[in-house]
């Protein structure tokens, strides 16, 4: 029987988690044995799964880190370990996601793939194969990982290591991923993929898969009862999802957003911490992140409107699970998220400019949420349906073998 085994920091949890189990039990229902590696939070997947390390190994990992900038050159025993029983499991395609984020060590883990010749496949879900150490660098406009990584900007803010290893970590990726001569990059955007073909991972076979939604799931359902509960009965509603808010996710654009809005318009934000929802302003209506689906289809399906004023994002999804539900998007001109939108299902306002974004919602709701709902669902099922996604990782796996 073919085997696939798949590496990411987490199984079955968190977005890039989900993306894994999903990709895998379909992998499994054509006639693979699936596997996933990961470093934590396992939440009761069907794979067959392979732990990496244990807790002690994470804190381990965290305190080279903030020491030496160890992310990712720490976990040496967990990830011999690991190597051994990728070596007995012999799989036919090894899928690389998430593997950075203290639970492996990058160089033990490239020196292993490079030297078996056994196909690797990795999903880039943000920047962090081709940089010095960061996943994102666009609001620092930061460019230095177009010819060499030195001296972060990004590690001298908040908590830093006490030393900067980031023209180290730069040089050992470019040395050792070049080396790997069956790498297949997916980037999960066009804006994503410009950025690799840019950097010394260039010249590797680069095929951008965009990330998908369950359409059967994300799909038009009105609930009468969401704005009464949220007490917003008389009110347009303009939804905004994230799992973690922070500046880069636009968090402060909405509180100026608030004090610039009608009567009868409301901010609802999904996935505030319990800090943030004590502090929020009273034009903001919070809500602690949910794990309910279904809660989730909706809200996207009750908002008249969805908000992404993400200065950084590598795809996007709640805008696509928003359209899914037939809600239009507005979004900024930055990274991944125009490429979501077109002049059918939403608006593309310049970024930090939130005189432009009360202007597109102005524009949205004097056309009707109507208006756009077709056309929303229609670019959500033609494109960004997972399971058409999930076909091309499968034909993908089935070139190799």
């Amino acid at each position: 029987m073919k085997k696939l085994l798949q590496l990411n920091v987490c199984a079955n949890w968190g977005s890039t988690g989900h993306i894994c189990e999903q990709l895998g039990l379909m992998a499994k229902n054509n006639g693979w044995e699936s596997y996933i590696a990961y470093g934590r939070s396992n939440i009761n997947s069907q794979l067959r799964r392979i732990r990496v390390g244990r807790k002690c190994d994470v804190y381990e990992h965290y305190i080279e880190h903030r020491i030496f900038d160890n992310d990712g050159l720490a976990s040496r025993h967990a990830t011999k370990n690991l190597i051994r029983q990728i070596a007995h499991i012999s799989p036919d395609v090894i899928h690389l996601h998430n593997i950075h984020d203290h639970w492996i060590n990058y160089e033990i883990l490239f020196s292993f793939l490079r030297d078996i010749k056994v196909p690797v496949v990795w999903t880039l879900h943000d920047c962090w194969s081709f940089t010095g150490g960061c996943g994102h660098y666009t609001v620092e406009n930061c460019f230095k990982w177009q010819s060499e990584c030195s001296k972060c900007p990004l590690k001298h803010k908040g908590i830093l290591p006490l030393i900067d290893q980031t023209e180290r970590h730069y040089k050992k990726k470019k040395e050792l991923l070049s080396a790997i001569d069956n790498l297949t990059l997916i980037p999960v955007s066009d804006w994503l993929k410009t950025q690799v073909e840019q950097s010394f991972l260039g010249s590797k076979y680069i095929c951008r898969i965009y990330n998908g939604v369950d359409v059967d799931i994300f799909k038009p359902s009105v609930d009468d009862t969401i704005k009464e509960r949220l007490g917003i009965e008389d009110k347009k509603m303009l939804l905004a999802v994230a799992t973690t808010w922070n500046e880069k996710k636009g968090f402060k654009d909405y509180y100026k957003l608030a004090d610039m809005l009608a009567e009868d318009e409301a901010i609802v934000l999904v996935g505030l911490d319990k800090s943030q929802l004590r502090d929020i302003p009273s034009r903001i209506i919070g809500i602690e992140r949910t794990q309910n689906i279904q809660e989730l289809v909706k809200l996207y399906s009750t908002a008249d409107v969805v908000l992404n004023l993400s200065h950084e994002e590598t795809f996007g999804l709640t805008t696509v699970e928003g359209l899914a539900c037939g809600t239009p998007g507005i979004v900024y001109n930055c990274t991944a998220s125009p490429e979501l939108i077109t002049e059918k299902t939403g608006i593309v306002a310049e970024t930090g400019d939130v005189d432009a974004v009360v202007a597109a919602i102005r524009m949205v709701l004097g056309k009707g949420k109507s208006y756009y709902s077709k056309a929303c669902r229609h670019r959500a099922v033609t494109q960004f349906d997972k399971n058409e996604r999930f076909v091309d990782y499968l034909k993908l796996y089935e070139s190799f073998v």
